[in-house]
């Protein structure tokens, strides 16, 4: 499905830098959202190998791109080429988006706010004064963990398969943010010790994802229940193993797919400044998801 109907030399461009960049559902969602409201934008994919990471931010000084979303490797190697950091970026120690003014470039991280926004909408799920259990401390980890500290979380416990990683990360977040949080050892029986005093589970890691959905990560489901919400931020496939066995033991799910989405709303409003049409997002989102999952 074509979303541009003509390309011109007032078109302004908006992108993705990653590697791989194949999988991303992005380039549909924004294209739809710039169709509908009759803007002059197209939204590419462009392949960046780690190494040529430092000219492709010069790239986009140089060709005048309006901004690109930033995956991984990328989310954290990228802070160097950058002109300032906002907050939100700064506390995660990761950008998810990048905003060219002038010649100037500055990182977003629309990541960790876009979790929240869907904790909310899909879940009815606050935050505040909250125990979380978070598994992984990579990019989307730092995102999500300096987001819900922001929001008031009692307690973050940090497990990751690296302990330093976890520790480093978990030291971070209270330095920067001053909240509370701990790294635990990812062990079935550590995990399965703090899950009566969590309300949410997040898994953060790559675990599962497409093309590996049998995949799952080691997790004491039998000490889930009815009052778990758990989240899995892989999107592809929508139910992973991982959510599935959490569902199948009683807790609450949600998936990526609204992080997804509400992450790429922030985005879109930062290089237009207009106000997103989600609904339009969610379906392109919707219909991308149920495109790729009957072609594999």
């Amino acid at each position: 499905m074509s979303f541009v109907s003509k390309i011109s030399g007032t078109t302004k461009v908006c992108g993705l830098i990653g590697n791989p960049v194949e999988h991303s559902f992005s380039p549909a969602m924004q294209n739809a959202a710039f169709s509908s409201l009759g803007l002059d934008y197209i939204y590419v994919p462009f392949l960046v190998a780690p190494a040529d990471l430092g000219q492709a931010l010069a790239a986009v000084r140089a060709l005048n791109l309006v901004g690109v979303n930033v995956t991984v490797p990328h989310k954290e190697k990228v802070l160097p080429f950058l002109d300032e950091l906002a907050p939100e970026a700064e506390i995660a120690g990761a950008v998810n988006t990048i905003v060219r003014q002038g010649g100037r470039l500055s990182g977003h991280n629309t990541d960790g706010a876009g979790f929240l926004r869907a904790l909310a909408a899909d879940a009815g799920f606050a935050p505040e004064g909250k125990n979380v259990l978070v598994l992984g401390a990579g990019g989307a980890a730092r995102a999500v963990s300096a987001a819900l500290a922001r929001a008031g979380a009692r307690e973050i416990r940090i497990a990751g398969r690296t302990a330093q990683k976890a520790a480093a990360l978990a030291r971070e977040i209270n330095e920067r943010v001053h909240g509370r949080a701990r790294a635990i050892p990812w062990g079935e029986e550590d995990l399965l010790e703090v899950l009566p005093d969590v309300q949410l589970v997040v898994q953060a890691t790559p675990v599962g994802m497409h093309p590996r959905p049998e995949d799952c990560p080691p997790f004491p489901f039998q000490g889930l229940r009815s009052g778990h919400l758990v989240c899995d931020l892989i999107y592809h496939p929508p139910l992973t193993k991982f959510l599935a066995r959490a569902k199948a033991a009683g807790a609450r799910i949600m998936n990526g797919l609204g992080m997804l989405l509400y992450q790429g709303v922030l985005a879109f409003e930062l290089w237009t400044g207009v106000s997103a049409p989600v609904e339009v997002m969610r379906r392109a989102l919707a219909e991308e998801l149920c495109r790729r999952s009957s072609s594999e």
